[in-house]
């Protein structure tokens, strides 16, 4: 079996691919940076898994057709797809948030999420396969915090993608599906940036977040290794949420 995971170099993606490594698949590792991935290669391989490292911004069609052509030479095809990359980007106003900071996030979130898919498809017709998005509550579940509207759009605009995805392959047995989280314990907050004058959500949500613990990567993880597998080989369509709880408040 052969996975390309993106942001594979921390967090979801890392612990998604100590998870493949397993299931003894060969493993493709895509994040913009290379260190990053190549500590997640160590770790792979002290599993006796198999990996090799791709470096690519996922907001470019040219780095990652770049990064397809170099799968393609060393694995020939995919059966599993995880387009998990993704920044936070800035958290502002919407009068205050400038247009290139809109631009990055959703070209990053939501055009990474396209062109991974994109170029992956040809590499799945063959034999079909699973393509999970990593998505989010926010934008799908939640519009509690002040100031995300960029990521919230993008998130929101990965579960239409992922649906008519899911309604156009499904004649290749390509399953295509997403998973929204809530809180995760990862370094994403650290690609977070704070600009003009918002409400503490933090301080507003602290009381949730006691009772609604955030997730650990591998929680999230452990859903992506199902929906990869031939247990969940009837789920196409769908986003599942994995949040402890948090959005029912």
């Amino acid at each position: 079996m052969k996975a390309l995971i993106t942001g594979a170099g921390s967090g979801i993606g890392r612990a998604t691919a100590l998870l493949l490594a397993d299931r003894n698949m060969d493993i493709a590792l895509l994040d913009i940076n290379r260190n990053k991935a190549a500590e997640t290669k160590n770790a792979v391989e002290n599993r006796n898994g198999r990996a090799v490292v791709l470096e690519a911004d996922l907001a470019s069609p040219k780095q990652m057709k770049q990064a397809f052509d170099t799968i393609h030479a060393s694995f020939k095809h995919l059966d599993i797809v995880v387009a998990n990359g993704g920044i936070a980007g800035t958290m502002a106003p919407i009068e205050s948030l400038e247009v290139g900071d809109w631009d990055r996030t959703i070209e990053t979130d939501l055009r990474g999420t396209f062109l991974t898919v994109k170029y992956a498809v040809p590499f799945m017709k063959q034999q079909g396969g699973s393509i999970i998005i990593t998505s989010s509550i926010s934008g799908n579940r939640t519009f509690s915090q002040p100031g995300f509207s960029a990521y919230s759009t993008a998130k929101a605009g990965q579960i239409a993608f992922m649906k008519m995805a899911a309604r156009e392959l499904a004649p290749w047995n390509i399953r295509v599906n997403a998973v929204c989280p809530g809180g995760v314990r990862t370094e994403f907050k650290h690609s977070l940036h704070r600009f003009g004058d918002l409400p503490d959500a933090d301080t507003l949500r602290k009381t949730d977040r006691d009772t609604f613990p955030p997730a650990d990567p591998e929680q999230v993880a452990g859903l992506i290794q199902f929906l990869a597998s031939d247990a969940a080989s009837h789920i196409t369509g769908s986003d599942i949420y994995i949040d402890g709880g948090s959005s029912l408040t």
